[in-house]
């Protein structure tokens, strides 16, 4: 009996909703120094949803790179200051990349590089197991980068080997190294590197081997000594907790000649920078180049104008031509028209047409970015009476306009509009931002102040200059006193401030690089002098030293 099958109905297939799912990339961050990030790791913090830290990136150098709504995770220490085991840290790795939307990104910063001497086996098993997909991205490892920052290169002719032990690790083997001369780097924490070394003395290594021990490694705060294995059980100093390596090798003679980090001409400099963060940013990078470390302290607080119908008045007149200049004294200036433009609903094709100037290199590069090339900036002095200097006077046969729009800060001085009027010009002198007195930074901070725990400070304007000597008191008369310009230094004077640097140009990296000469005439007169090269807050009296 044959049986006939009857077509069934056509089934329809459910719509499914494609989904991409998370990933995590497991990025090597460099053994402390946040400039020995990598271009791909630059670039993968910039897409990260979420960041998951280790132990030496601060939170800070990941945001310079990262989403203003970025979430960052500290799997480098518990809630008690505990440091987390790598079951704990793969736990969070997973958790985080779970948490973040279809298709989203989780950055795990792992110390050094990755794969060397990491829990990354441990994170990528817990990945796998999730179902979650992964990158791996090498970073600098401390292997190499911690004897380079000290001056001890690896390799040479008398030392063809590198060997690198992680002291944490047990059960490791030292008898191997004991009769030869190879380069050892040893990582790991203060007691179990300490142990390392001994364990090399007494498996033959002579006792007159040199060492060098390194804090903080590649950091501008890495303090670095030489000693021998005979003497390293004392040298070692086990209260810092701080040790990140000791190097072994013949190549430790070498440190006189190849020493570079820890000979820059700040080195280990505390300064003071009176900005906001947002100001700051090139003047931190310009110290930490030169090797000082650098605090920021607002002393203004930049705000909008108390009635907002004088500027847009003034950015009507802009668009329909009523103006044939407008001039910039400041960045604030260039973003408070900005923040203008964009609420109006406008952009920079409103310039078409108008002539712009700049006050100086770092207000020009502020409008650039706008998408507007300044016509005017003085090449010399970059101030208000450098403008002047380069500023046109009014033609009327030549000028179709007579007017000049300025949009400033609402303590500007008279200079410029007083100039520019005697050019023949018309000027709209218009308020565009308030500066007003910042809150006084913290007790601690004040008495840091005070009490020339600042080896420098830097002026980059008069009122700065006042309103940090307004909530904070005058800097201590062993810090050195930076001015940005002959105007900044009279009112640093008149303050009762001694003014050692002058920058030769009125901009912030120049100001920084005259502190930088300054303070390499102090190590040639101490060179000269045959005395022990001195930080200016190492002159107070004793008795005033805080510990950094």
């Amino acid at each position: 009996m044959t049986r006939t099958r009857q077509p069934s109905e056509p089934t329809v297939p459910t719509p499914t909703v494609p989904t991409t799912p998370s990933r995590v990339a497991f990025v090597g961050s460099g053994p402390g120094d946040p400039g020995l990030l990598t271009l791909r790791a630059r670039d993968l913090l910039a897409a990260a949803d979420v960041v998951v830290l280790d132990r030496l990136m601060r939170e800070d150098a990941v945001l310079r790179h990262a989403r203003a709504d970025v979430q960052i995770v500290d799997a480098g220490h518990g809630e008690n200051g505990q440091e987390l085991t790598h079951a704990v840290r793969a736990k969070l790795v997973v958790r985080a990349a779970k948490s973040v939307p279809s298709g989203g990104l989780v950055v795990r910063l792992m110390d050094g590089d990755p794969a060397t001497f990491n829990g990354l086996v441990e994170e990528v098993r817990a990945c796998r197991k999730a179902g979650i997909s992964f990158d791996v991205v090498p970073g600098v490892s401390a292997a190499s980068a911690v004897a380079t920052y000290a001056g001890v290169p690896l390799t040479s002719k008398a030392t063809p080997a590198v060997h690198v032990l992680n002291a944490d690790q047990p059960g490791l083997d030292l008898a191997r190294y004991g009769a030869n001369d190879d380069t050892m780097v040893i990582l790991g924490s203060t007691p179990s590197i300490g142990a390392v070394l001994d364990g090399l003395l007494e498996s033959g290594r002579p006792s007159e081997t040199q060492v060098v021990l390194v804090e903080r490694a590649t950091t501008v705060r890495q303090s670095s000594w030489t000693t021998t294995l005979g003497d390293a059980e004392t040298a070692i100093p086990g209260a810092t907790g701080h040790l990140s390596a000791a190097v072994v090798s013949p190549n430790v003679a070498l440190r006189d000649e190849f020493s570079w980090f820890e000979t820059k001409p700040l080195f280990g400099w505390k300064v003071l920078v009176p900005r906001t963060q947002a100001q700051a940013g090139s003047m931190i990078e310009r110290l930490a180049a030169y090797g000082a470390v650098a605090d920021v302290v607002p002393t203004i607080s930049v705000e909008p104008p108390r009635t907002p119908q004088q500027m847009e008045k003034a950015v009507r007149g802009l668009v329909t031509g009523r103006y044939e200049w407008i001039g910039f004294t400041s960045t604030n200036a260039v973003r408070a028209v900005r923040e203008r433009f964009e609420e109006l609903g406008l952009d920079a094709r409103a310039f078409a047409g108008l002539k712009v100037a700049a006050v100086g290199g770092v207000t020009a590069d502020a409008l650039r970015d706008w998408g507007i090339n300044p016509d005017l900036v003085p090449t010399g002095e970059q101030s208000a009476a450098g403008l002047l200097e380069v500023w046109p006077e009014f033609d009327d046969l030549l000028d179709p306009i007579n007017r000049v729009l300025l949009p400033r800060a609402d303590i500007a001085t008279d200079t410029l509009v007083a100039g520019l009027r005697e050019m023949g010009w018309e000027v709209d002198d218009v308020t565009a931002y308030r500066t007003v007195r910042a809150a006084p930074p913290a007790q601690h901070v004040r008495d840091a102040i005070k009490g020339g725990d600042y080896d420098a400070v830097v002026f980059t304007s008069s009122s700065t200059v006042r309103n940090l000597v307004g909530i904070a008191g005058k800097p201590h008369a062993a810090t050195v006193v930076a001015c940005i310009g002959p105007a900044t230094a009279k009112t640093a004077q008149e303050h009762g401030l001694r003014v050692d640097v002058l920058a030769p140009e009125a901009s912030a990296v120049s100001l920084v690089d005259a502190l930088a000469g300054h303070g390499v005439g102090l190590k040639v007169a101490a060179a000269e002098a045959g005395t022990p090269v001195q930080r200016p807050s190492d002159k107070r009296p004793a008795s005033r030293r805080r510990a950094r």
